[in-house]
């Protein structure tokens, strides 16, 4: 279901907070430790040492991203997360992969308000380099996406998708 929202109080006090951290997160050199620091300030929750996250990474708001254990985030990857992005545990996000939960309605009447629906990657589903996952999507266990994609509709576990818009092309 699409929910159409403005920001709320809250969330756009969370998203001034947020936005001197996200820039210093990708303007100088940090161990991983101190990625993982900066990220868990940044989405409020713990990020797990198993984890390895590439720099830059882009977010636009990261209060509501949700990672799961060894996961990997290559680098130059982009969350647009008002809508909600879970990633399950053992997940691969090839780098200038963008994961997108945030859309605005097509009529100008409405245009700037927001339609939000979460992304989810399931466990072990590997998401190729330059790939995009549109709002509303969820990345089936075990899945690839082949890099490039443009993924618009849910993908099934155990499968390759690839495209534009992404196709099931394969089964594992």
């Amino acid at each position: 279901m699409v929910e159409r929202v403005k920001l709320t109080t809250e969330q756009q006090r969370l998203i001034a907070k947020n936005k001197p951290l996200i820039q210093l997160l990708n303007s100088a050199v940090h161990s991983d430790g101190e990625i993982r620091a900066l990220l868990s300030e940044i989405t409020g929750e713990k990020i797990d040492a198993s984890n390895e996250i590439r720099l830059p990474f882009f977010t636009d708001n990261g209060f509501n991203t949700h990672l799961g254990k060894r996961i990997f985030i290559n680098t130059g990857v982009t969350f647009a997360d008002l809508g909600g992005i879970y990633i399950d545990d053992d997940v691969l996000i090839g780098p200038g992969a963008s994961l997108l939960s945030v859309n605005h309605p097509l009529k100008p009447a409405f245009r700037h308000e927001m339609e939000l629906q979460p992304v989810h990657v399931k466990r072990n589903a590997w998401i190729g380099a330059g790939a995009r996952i549109l709002p509303g999507v969820t990345i089936g266990e075990n899945a690839v996406v082949g890099a490039g994609a443009v993924v618009t509709k849910d993908i099934p576990d155990n499968t390759v998708a690839v495209g534009v818009p992404a196709f099931v092309k394969n089964f594992i």
